[in-house]
């Protein structure tokens, strides 16, 4: 723009010289120009950072300090790199999803996305180590990221990375991709850790697994079934054994012979009168029943 201006300017003046020994629209021409050199060269000086951005202005190789979003004035030889101070997605998925390895060396895939932004104050410095925000995060953001990543996979059993620790396992993510990118100027506001699958190879393994633990599962019900049943059993014949005792201990002669008694008295209301010897030994004498009589 600034070229732009000091063109405009050439040409009104040639055109201010023409119109000497000229008339007609010349003088008019040279205004024209000579007003749209200055205005150019005003705006070229003026530079306008926008809403949640940083510029960081540069004169002849040398930065200075950071601009905050606003209108600023500056030379026409400075140009200004400006860095976006919202949250920035970096999405590690599909081609890009990181590939772990647990402690137990199985292989995992994880999906992660790292929320990210731009430190003002540090805008300068980030600057002249990337010099771009594609930069900052193909430089610093991606390659800390995997590495956090797989360093804390690796401290932890494949189950736990795909099942039962996940939680922890994103927790201790975050807390040290924020720790690394913290002092370098990058805000990380968030680390999510979307998705983690096995690999094929430890699919099968894990399949493998759930079976054998299914097939132990039902050894050991099948096992405390039977040794329910034998219990079972075992106290059903100590009851019988038990009731067969206190029985035995009962059934004395007397005892028998007043059953012996009682069952003729049952039978005589269907027959008339009949004998039969009650007891045992020598006590067993006759009992006469008459079904007739009370």
């Amino acid at each position: 723009m600034f070229a732009l201006s000091i063109v405009l300017i050439v040409a009104a003046v040639v055109l201010a010289v023409l119109a000497r020994s000229r008339t007609g629209g010349w003088k008019l021409g040279a205004a024209l120009a000579g007003v749209a050199g200055l205005t150019f060269a005003v705006l070229s000086c003026v530079y306008v950072v926008s809403a949640y951005e940083v510029g960081v202005p540069v004169l002849f190789g040398k930065t200075g300090a950071p601009l905050r979003s606003g209108v600023h004035l500056k030379t026409p030889f400075t140009d200004v790199t400006t860095f976006s101070t919202r949250p920035v997605d970096l999405n590690l998925n599909d081609k890009d999803v990181v590939e772990v390895r647990s402690a137990q060396g199985g292989v995992l895939y994880a999906d992660v996305t790292v929320k990210w932004a731009v430190t003002p104050s540090n805008a300068v410095e980030l600057y002249r180590l990337a010099g771009s925000q594609e930069a900052i995060q193909e430089r610093l953001v991606l390659p800390d990221s995997r590495e956090i990543v797989r360093d804390v996979f690796a401290k932890h059993s494949s189950e736990e990375g795909y099942a039962s620790g996940r939680g922890p396992i994103a927790s201790e993510i975050e807390s040290l991709i924020k720790e690394r990118l913290k002092p370098r100027g990058i805000d990380v506001t968030h680390v999510n850790l979307r998705n983690v699958r096995p690999s094929d190879q430890l699919q099968q393994q894990i399949d493998k697994k759930l079976q054998q633990e299914q097939a132990t599962e039902r050894a050991v019900e099948a096992s405390r079934t039977a040794k329910a049943e034998a219990e079972r059993r075992r106290i059903e014949a100590e009851g019988i054994a038990r009731a067969n005792g206190i029985l035995e201990r009962s059934l004395t002669d007397r005892v028998l012979k007043n059953q012996c008694i009682e069952a003729f008295k049952e039978a005589a209301k269907a027959n008339a009168v009949y004998a039969v010897p009650c007891g045992t030994g020598a006590n067993g004498a006759p009992v006469i029943v008459d079904g007739t009589k009370n």
